[in-house]
């Protein structure tokens, strides 16, 4: 599972108490799927610096009550997490678009796909965005997503352009490439594609 950075969770948390001041500590900690003390931990935190204020609405409840100061630091916050969205966007789209070309250049027009969460789905979508079919067809390339990076594995023992001609007319696609296999050159089993910054 994927940590949230403080950050983040201090948005969440700010979010849902706007929404919901009589927040129990307990169904915080379970919209988060962290622990309760997870919990505490930030409200105090908040509280410390007056972005949140507590008050006794009964004998063993509280009520928190997002300040101005409170108000403001979500904004910026929230602000932070659209930018930093795009960021990772644009990162992975691009490298996403390195791998396909090489897919493509090697006269392919369909990939195996394997990946989950957010980062997966852009994959899919720049797959759409190039008309590169996903596909379950064990001859075709796989592309790995592990965490930010994409790894291109071939079937081994082939170069790209000899595998392009052995697959069937739909893997291959009706605009193959016509460049021949010593042009392109032999490829490693698996290949990370990257660019742009190191996450």
């Amino acid at each position: 599972m994927t940590v949230q950075p403080d950050s983040d969770r201090d948005l969440i948390l700010l979010e849902h108490l706007e929404l919901d001041p009589d927040a129990t500590q307990a169904t915080l900690a379970s919209q988060l799927g962290v622990a309760v003390g997870t919990v505490n931990w930030h409200l105090k935190r908040l509280i410390e610096k007056g972005y949140v204020k507590a008050g006794r609405v009964e004998r063993r409840k509280l009520r928190y009550v997002i300040t101005p100061e409170g108000l403001a630091l979500r904004a910026r916050l929230t602000l932070d997490y659209i930018q930093n969205s795009f960021r990772v966007y644009r990162l992975v789209r691009q490298r996403m678009l390195d791998a396909l070309q090489e897919v493509q250049t090697a006269g392919l027009y369909a990939v195996r796909l394997n990946g989950e969460g957010d980062v997966a789905e852009i994959c899919r979508l720049t797959c759409l965005e190039r008309g590169v079919m996903i596909s379950t067809d064990l001859r075709a390339p796989l592309l790995r997503v592990i965490g930010l990076k994409i790894f291109i594995e071939w079937e081994s023992g082939s170069p790209a352009a000899q595998r392009a001609e052995s697959l069937p007319t739909l893997l291959r696609g009706e605009h193959r490439s016509d460049h021949n296999s010593d042009h392109h050159g032999d490829h490693h089993n698996e290949q990370q594609v990257e660019s742009g910054n190191a996450d």
